[in-house]
């Protein structure tokens, strides 16, 4: 890898599993940042098996450890070994910065805890992820992005309709922002780094970034704000604010809630009639929402989202559509703005991958490299690292690292 990007020369030793912690580690490899994932032999990073576990797409491409591991160097170490010791704390010698997302008591059982690998390396910035945070009677509890942040946060209870029970997101959009917020604390030790020359510890938790994104309503909750219930599409608290399914069984997100949009909107649907109904005044309309619904509902109904979609940006009124699988993927904003980009794995056709969502202008990204299989640069990595033939055939005789079998 040359050295043009950003983070080119900085070295990242990625100890995490799953999801939040290697994103944070993806986001730094897409700008230059040699990566070097540890996984334990055998089985990897129980990840390597994610697409291929209900109800996840099926594919026959492992599109999920794509993703979050690509531009990265594998190596298996089985961190219970002792004869692993001696190539773990050279990888900590080794590195800027470390990623871990262990629980305390597990960390502390691997003897992988900042207090133990700091003295190392008095530059080291170790960043660790938990789920319910490392301090408190959860501290060891294993947290999972449906659990500790979507669950435990309550975006679970306000992201279905009243009435429904609760249904499960697409996995990993709790773990992706609790990702860039961990990437955030390591470019922030990154840059006090720069200027006293010391490491730090940076941190953060599934469920302090489900508060965090939740944080609109529960800064509400901690000052005595009055909730409404539960939203209900037939029975909102704003009849503009809501989705309404089109004749073609599509559905649009309408958000015309402002005052000044009612004009506008009622104009453009072709009922200018409302605006002279004493119900739908801008001091009764929240009181008579269910009404106008009941009256938006056929509307909409009546037409087609392509028609829908052509009256309301004409007219100026704000609303979305909830797109479905196709659509996404070839939506033109993604690859118009770099969202998606080409991905050449050798052997096989060209396909495309979601880039991480940093974009510094004037800097490129490096170009989407394959996933490493497991323990992939085993030896390449020792070898950078000063063992000899001989050392690297007595790891992998006593276990302590995995051979790469091809």
């Amino acid at each position: 890898m040359n050295g043009s990007y950003i983070f080119s020369g900085l070295k990242v030793l990625d100890l995490a599993s799953y999801i939040a912690g290697p994103a944070a580690t993806t986001i730094l490899a897409d700008f230059g940042a040699d990566v070097i994932k540890v996984e334990p032999p055998e089985t990897g990073d129980v990840y390597r098996y994610f697409s291929q576990t209900p109800p996840n797409p099926v594919s026959d491409v492992n599109y999920a450890w794509q993703l979050t591991n690509r531009n990265k160097r594998s190596i298996a170490i089985n961190l219970k070994a002792g004869e692993s010791r001696e190539v773990l704390e050279r990888l900590v010698r080794w590195a800027d910065v470390i990623v871990v997302n262990f629980p305390p008591r597990v960390k502390a059982a691997l003897g992988v805890t900042y207090e133990m690998l700091s003295p190392l390396n008095p530059r080291l910035i170790y960043a660790d992820i938990t789920g319910y945070g490392s301090e408190g009677p959860e501290a060891d509890t294993p947290g999972f992005d449906v659990t500790a942040y979507w669950a435990r946060s309550g975006l679970m209870e306000v992201t279905h309709d009243a009435g429904s029970p609760p249904t499960l997101p697409i996995p990993g959009i709790g773990d992706h922002a609790t990702a860039t917020t961990l990437y955030a604390a390591i470019v922030t030790a990154l840059y006090v780094r720069s200027t006293t020359g010391k490491g730090s510890h940076v941190s953060t938790s599934l469920i302090a970034n489900g508060i965090w994104a939740a944080a609109a309503w529960v800064e509400g909750g901690l000052n005595g704000a009055h909730f409404f219930p539960q939203h209900d599409r037939k029975n909102p608290p704003n009849a503009l604010l809501n989705p309404y399914q089109t004749s073609d069984g599509r559905w649009i997100l309408l958000v015309a809630a402002q005052r000044k949009d009612w004009p506008s909107f009622a104009k453009a649907i072709g009922k200018q009639d409302l605006l002279d109904d004493p119900r739908f005044a801008d001091n009764k309309r929240a009181e008579n929402a269910a009404a106008l619904v009941d009256i938006l509902d056929p509307v909409f109904a009546s037409r087609p989202l392509a028609d829908w979609k052509d009256v309301l940006t004409a007219n100026r009124v704000i609303f979305g559509v909830v797109q479905v699988a196709h659509e996404i993927i070839n939506d033109p904003q993604l690859a118009a703005n770099d969202i998606v980009v080409p991905l050449d794995i050798p052997g096989k056709s060209t396909t495309r991958t979601v880039s991480s969502p940093i974009q510094i202008l004037g800097t490129e990204k490096v170009k989407p490299r394959p996933a490493p299989a497991l323990s992939e640069h085993a030896a390449e990595i020792l070898k950078e690292l000063g063992f000899n033939d001989t050392d690297i055939e007595h790891l992998n005789e006593t276990g302590a690292v995995a051979r790469f079998q091809d």
